[in-house]
């Protein structure tokens, strides 16, 4: 084996030693957190898992789903973080590709002239050289495992960015349907003033006529004008509020939608009981939990980079090739040329800079454990407010339909009363007053308890296990840790 050739067995060991390096990160061991075994407000066992089940299968209502599908397509929020996950991911890629060496084809050619004065003929000489060579860059050989464990750091923020994404899928998920079930409500509330302003019109008109033939006081006509005065006030808010609620929701969307009422009522929507599971099953189903763990894994693995730094760095540089004074001579036996330069650098004074290198990592490294610690204790205690909302606006909604009966027959009593003078149109203001508000306050129930469990949905990380079918990505399938050499 001529010496041309002797460089290859070295490179291949190098190569070798570089993939058994081990990386200088400390052990990772996800924090050990306090989880209770249940959880604390009445919660279901039996139904479906909202992580497994696809957000087609939980809101079965066309008109929403039509709005959701919108909004995963047009939501620049959701576009633009999508965005970031390839963004994330070309990053991963820049940082894997240090881990091989970088090698490039190189041709070129010399010409010079040599005066007489410094030619050892003492006439002028003209020389020429050929070469052809493929030539390895600068490559750090990972003795240390500092490259590895950027790669690996790099590796993690790209699947917490994917993480993220999903997280925020679900939340755009949760605004559209929490959206549209507020101008369901509104909708509604206005439908009720509406028929109650015609009422107290037809009442008016009537005491109008009264107080003309001398059968009813002004007192009596001014006490309707003022119910009359209240609904269309209620009406005109209700307006204000529908016209709020539909541009908010058009701006969830990201395009034009159409917003006229919606034919089904509150009472018509359906969504499946869930199971909300054990507390641990939260840490693998919330996809915000999942992207604070990444994120505390890629700190972690920058503590590994930062220990590496003390110890020398081995790179090398070489070239092989073939050279010759003659263009047809390049390929001649004897014409290869190689160099191969190994350099150790290991700096021995800087600062105190690798020093504050590491301690800011291990800094970070413990940020990012306190905010993985804050990021599990919001997620638990979101499911256990959607718990508890659940369980007592079900009961709030119970009483608020035995009171709306209630307030029902007392306005009819109470009409009925007055139209046989046994009491003063008083009695009859008060009674159709509090109906209203009753009516609408059944309405607001109804509405707030199905807010309910679209955030239980979200809080248990709804859709995030079935991949958020019809979701957009950005970016391909995230890869694991086990994917990468």
């Amino acid at each position: 084996m001529n010496a041309a050739h002797a460089r290859w067995p070295t490179l291949a060991a190098a190569s070798l030693l570089m993939g058994g390096c081990a990386s200088m990160a400390p052990p990772y061991e996800a924090p050990a957190l306090a989880l209770a075994p249940s959880y604390a407000a009445d919660a279901s066992q039996t139904g479906p898992n909202a992580a497994a089940t696809g957000w087609r299968d939980y809101f079965t209502d066309q008109r929403l789903q039509a709005l959701i599908a919108q909004a995963l397509e047009n939501n620049r929020d959701l576009r633009a973080t999508a965005l970031r996950v390839d963004e994330a991911r070309a990053a991963y890629g820049i940082q894997r590709a240090e881990q091989f060496p970088a090698i490039g084809a190189q041709a070129g050619m010399d010409r010079s002239r040599t005066p007489a004065d410094l030619s050892i003929t003492g006439q002028p000489q003209l020389g020429s050289q050929y070469q052809v060579a493929l030539g390895l860059a600068s490559w750090e050989i990972d003795f240390w495992g500092r490259v590895r464990s950027l790669r690996d750091a790099a590796l993690e923020s790209y699947l917490a960015t994917d993480a993220a994404r999903r997280a925020v899928t679900v939340g755009l998920i949760a605004q559209v349907a929490n959206s549209d079930l507020a101008l369901r409500e509104l909708d509604e509330r206005l439908a009720l003033a509406h028929q109650t302003i015609a009422s107290r019109q037809e009442s008016l008109r009537i005491f109008t006529r009264r107080v003309a033939v001398g059968s009813a006081s002004r007192l009596s006509l001014t006490e309707m004008q003022t119910l009359l005065t209240q609904a269309q006030a209620l009406s005109a808010q209700l307006e204000q509020a529908r016209a709020q609620q539909a541009h908010a929701l058009a701006l969830l969307v990201g395009a034009p939608v159409d917003l006229t009422p919606a034919a089904s009522r509150l009472d018509a929507l359906q969504m499946p009981e869930l199971r909300a599971g054990l507390p641990s099953d939260l840490l693998t189903q919330r996809p915000d939990i999942v992207a604070a763990e990444h994120q505390l894994k890629a700190a972690h693995a920058q503590i590994g980079a930062a220990r590496a730094a003390f110890f020398p760095r081995i790179a090398l540089t070489g070239l092989l090739g073939t050279a010759s004074t003659e263009l047809g001579g390049l390929f001649d036996g004897g014409s290869q040329i190689w160099v191969l330069s190994p350099i150790i650098s290991l700096p021995l004074f800087d600062g105190g800079r690798r020093d504050n290198n590491l301690s800011l990592a291990e800094a970070r490294s413990n940020i990012a454990v306190a905010n993985y610690e804050k990021t599990v204790q919001g997620a638990f205690r979101d499911v256990a407010d959607a718990l508890a909302a659940r369980q007592w606006l079900d009961r709030q909604l119970s009483l608020g339909r035995d009171a709306l009966a209630t307030q029902a027959e007392r306005a009819r009593l109470s009409q009925l009363r007055y139209d046989n003078g046994a009491a003063a149109f008083l009695e009859v203001l008060d009674a159709q007053r509090d109906l209203l508000v009753a009516e609408q306050q059944v309405v607001q129930l109804r509405r707030a308890l199905l807010s309910s469990q679209v955030g239980l949905y979200a809080a248990l990380g709804g859709g995030s296990l079935t991949g958020l079918a019809d979701a957009p990505s950005a970016a391909p399938a995230p890869l694991n840790s086990t994917d990468v050499p």
